[in-house]
């Protein structure tokens, strides 16, 4: 299947495009559970080293999961960042240990969360008690990944959305800290595009990782989305027919080529990269993303300042 190229498409559309798809698939991330991250040993050959991977946690295990995930992925030559969920800290001593610990085994980044629960287990209401905290400037974390939200949040307003990501911008600009937005997944790429045309005017620019879903089947993909509030966006495709269709054996193809149209997929622009969320397992998720590079490495001219990977991808 070419991605880019579809009925109607013409030559220079796909110029344009495949650069944009080699720089996106360059940058993308990866999201792995701790155990898949144990179950999988493999996943450091899978992968280019030094690629990022998110550790998310989980209701009902523990953090010292995240921790041993993190271990994991240093080994394997990954670079791990894991979900620092606020809700789920018991105590400031809690979270100071967890920072230590996980600098003492290389973590560099965060990826700042509220938590899936409702229940708050300690101080910390959302991630801007985390921020208020100073633990995270203390222990040297100043590469942040943020929450971003296309299709809105389910409990949460979107003026509240929009005050919570102002005071994140202040804290980075008085704290020195580098801040992305890491968006929840979607399947309506112009959902995807009118967020992002909404954040041009909400102050500098962050780049954002656009979260997709991996190859899933059909019903763990709907599972999974009205588990993650996404259900909006569920219903849309199911009362198109045709969309329903290819959600049979739904990969994110159709919904990344609808997104390198957005103008800010462009080099300079805010969409740095495609967040992968396998719920169809990480190997299906993996080769799909390895299959995007070698794809748009094919139809671009790699520039020499690239070092080439294994199977033909280069990094930059």
């Amino acid at each position: 299947m070419r991605l880019v190229q579809e009925k109607g498409a013409d030559a220079s559309q796909e110029g344009v495009c495949m650069p944009r798809l080699q720089r996106l698939t360059l940058d993308s991330t990866l999201e792995a559970t701790p155990r898949q991250i144990v179950d999988t040993p493999q996943l450091g050959g899978w992968l280019p080293g030094g690629s990022r991977v998110y550790v998310p946690y989980l209701p009902g295990s523990g953090l010292g999961q995240v921790l041993e995930g993190c271990q994991q992925l240093v080994a394997m030559g990954l670079l791990p960042v894991p979900h620092l969920p606020a809700r789920a800290l018991t105590s400031r001593a809690r979270l100071n240990g967890l920072l230590q610990a996980l600098a003492a085994c290389g973590v560099r980044q965060l990826m700042l969360v509220a938590g899936d629960s409702d229940r708050v287990q300690g101080p910390y209401r959302d991630t801007l008690d985390l921020l208020e905290s100073g633990l995270l400037a203390e222990q040297g974390f100043d590469q942040l990944g943020i929450t971003g939200y296309p299709g809105g949040h389910p409990r949460i307003r979107p003026h509240q959305l929009d005050d919570a990501l102002r005071v994140k911008r202040e804290y980075a600009r008085a704290s020195g800290s580098r801040l992305w937005i890491v968006t929840q997944f979607d399947f309506d790429a112009q959902t995807i595009g009118r967020w992002i045309d909404r954040l041009q005017g909400a102050g500098d620019p962050l780049p954002i990782y656009v979260g997709i879903p991996g190859p899933t089947r059909l019903h763990q993909l709907i599972g999974f989305a009205a588990q993650c509030g996404v259900g909006a966006s569920t219903r849309l495709l199911r009362r198109r027919p045709s969309a329903a269709r290819l959600l049979r054996t739904w990969t994110p193809d159709g919904l990344v080529q609808a997104l390198l149209q957005h103008p800010e997929s462009g080099e300079g622009g805010r969409i740095a990269g495609f967040h992968l969320y396998p719920f169809g397992g990480l190997r299906a998720s993996v080769e799909w993303l390895q299959r995007l590079r070698s794809e748009s490495a094919q139809s671009v001219e790699v520039s020499p300042t690239r070092r080439p990977l294994a199977d033909g991808v280069s990094d930059a």
